[in-house]
């Protein structure tokens, strides 16, 4: 989230108070303007007309980083029926998966369209507050929802902030898959990269409440509102992990750290660590806490 700016004045520091935007609308065309700098989302459509007997609009329409269908609500303040109404539209989603296949298709070609992850499609609120209901609420769905409050500061700054955050996991399958952490069968034959890639997977999750996790055929993506880090499947003596962080501000250090800026891989993120042993493991968490912060 983005603080509070002070602005130096003549008579000294003025504090910039934070507030809502003057009708919905202005929100909605700064977070779609900036979607995938905010939220890591790819912009498809503004005010997606449904077809269904009820009808409707859906706000904004997207995909994310691992090719997850993302539907975004917004409202100017606090509005109970946020929530309901995504799931309401996320519902058509789930039921019209040629509609959206379609879409993607026109706006970002045939290879994305049939690399869509719909068994993780996800609701994302915007609006002013949400109350501490909502937080519960969401929490008993089955649906991967992430409840986000704006504010703007002054006219040059907005910032977003996570109120809360699920995947639509059952902590029970949380816990089975961190036992597995999802790893091809094929590539599991060296076990103590295979532990090493578990106790990743634990120091990841565990770097704070809103972390979700998502799997996909060729890495696990950690993610906030956007990926923070993506771990590959172990090879033989390492484990590739990808962050977030800026490789210009990191010291490098040859066989543990890498730039991949530009250069082709799978998941997202240009800082690369190779980890081999417990001891890399102790010397990353420093750049896992960054690349979540930053995220």
């Amino acid at each position: 989230m983005v603080g509070l700016k002070l602005f130096n004045t003549q008579s000294g520091v003025t504090e910039v108070v934070p507030g809502l935007a003057k009708v919905e609308a202005d929100v909605q065309d700064l977070v779609e303007a900036h979607m995938e700098t905010m939220l890591g989302v790819t912009f498809l459509a503004s005010e997606y007309v449904i077809d269904c007997v009820d009808g409707g609009r859906i706000d904004s329409l997207g995909l994310d980083e691992n090719g997850a269908p993302v539907i975004v609500e917004y409202k100017r303040g606090t509005d109970a029926g946020v929530i309901n109404q995504g799931l309401y539209y996320m519902a058509w989603l789930t039921n019209h998966k040629d509609a959206f296949r379609n879409l993607v298709r026109d706006r970002l070609g045939v290879a994305a369209a049939s690399q869509i992850l719909w068994s993780a499609p996800r609701l994302i609120c915007v609006a002013g507050d949400f109350t501490r209901y909502d937080a519960h609420a969401v929490r008993e769905h089955r649906r991967s929802i992430d409840l986000v409050r704006y504010r703007y500061y002054g006219s040059d700054h907005f910032g977003l902030e996570t109120v809360a955050s699920v995947t639509g996991q059952s902590a029970a399958s949380r816990r089975v898959r961190r036992r597995g952490v999802g790893l091809p069968t094929a590539r599991r034959q060296d076990g103590a990269v295979t532990e090493l890639a578990e106790a990743v997977d634990e120091v990841l999750t565990g770097l704070g409440a809103g972390v979700t996790r998502v799997q996909r055929k060729q890495y696990a993506a950690y993610q906030r509102l956007r990926n923070f880090a993506c771990v590959l499947a172990p090879q033989q003596t390492k484990l590739l992990v990808y962050l977030k962080a800026d490789p210009k501000e990191v010291g490098l250090v040859p066989g543990f750290t890498r730039d991949v800026t530009g250069l082709g891989h799978h998941g997202t993120g240009d800082l690369e660590l190779q980890l081999r042993n417990e001891r890399d493991l102790e010397r990353a968490q420093d750049l896992f806490r960054l690349s979540y912060a930053a995220a």
